[in-house]
């Protein structure tokens, strides 16, 4: 695909979760901070994404992740924005503000300030969410990239992100 802005690794994992979740039928959604819609706009590259994409909330304050995907105070206050348990409630969020069958939210620091000592410039946090799924089951993970700037943390998030929206037996080796 040659009529793009971004990054053509970006886009060919887009286009493969679209094929995989397309052939069979299952919609995804997506809650987003650090990428602010990177992954979206990825998808959205692709052909007939609209068949599998429902669509996606940009949640990049605090405000917003409590007020459009229902993230506690309490689990902001204790853990963190970039934290597992606000990854898990965005994701849920995201399921709850759709009819999705497969959430995944992305929150972390992709600087160049913003770092600390526990979460420093690179850290992002995911987290998948199914519908019906046992919610004792958090399928979520922290990665920590580095500090490869601002946009090479973004696009490693991004590139995650697309990856835990593989059907299961697609992303298998």
């Amino acid at each position: 695909m040659t009529d793009t802005i971004l990054p053509a690794e970006l886009v060919e994992a887009a286009r493969r979760v679209v094929e995989g979740n397309r052939a069979i039928g299952r919609r995804v959604a997506l809650a987003e901070s650090c990428t602010g819609g990177l992954v979206a706009a990825a998808i959205t590259e692709i052909p007939g994404s609209s068949e599998v994409l429902l669509g996606g909330l940009v949640t990049y304050s605090n405000e917003a992740k409590r007020d459009l995907l229902n993230v506690s105070s309490d689990v902001l206050d204790t853990f963190g924005a970039v934290s597992i348990a606000t990854a898990w409630s965005m994701a849920q969020g995201a399921l709850e503000a759709t009819q999705a069958d497969v959430a995944v939210a992305i929150t972390g620091v992709a600087g160049p300030a913003g770092g600390s000592d526990k979460k420093p410039v690179g850290t992002v946090v995911f987290a998948r969410a199914e519908r019906d799924a046992d919610p004792s089951e958090v399928v979520a993970d922290r990665r920590d990239f580095g500090d490869l700037g601002r946009g090479g943390v973004r696009l490693q998030a991004a590139l995650c992100a697309l990856e835990l929206l593989m059907p299961p037996e697609a992303s298998a080796p």
